[in-house]
């Protein structure tokens, strides 16, 4: 149960890195309209996306803490 735990917790945080990186390519490319005219996603709503699901994963790494289901490590040294 923890490795899903950890599975989990690498996966969003490799969503994270994937949106901070489309927000990237969005503003490097700029407004522009695709070939039907509909403007593209703007660069904000993939830094938005970034930052909700970083607090999800702060959030459940408090919630595994405090409820013992992962341990931190006493000394990291």
């Amino acid at each position: 149960m923890v490795f899903i735990f950890k599975l989990l917790l690498v996966l969003l945080l490799l969503f994270i890195v994937i949106n901070l990186a489309k927000a990237l390519f969005e503003m490097v490319k700029g407004p522009t309209n695709d070939s039907q005219g509909e403007t593209q996603q703007p660069m904000s709503h993939f830094l938005g996306r970034r930052v909700i699901l970083s607090a999800l994963a702060v959030v459940l790494l408090i919630a595994a803490l405090l409820s013992g289901f992962i341990e931190p490590n006493a000394r990291p040294y």
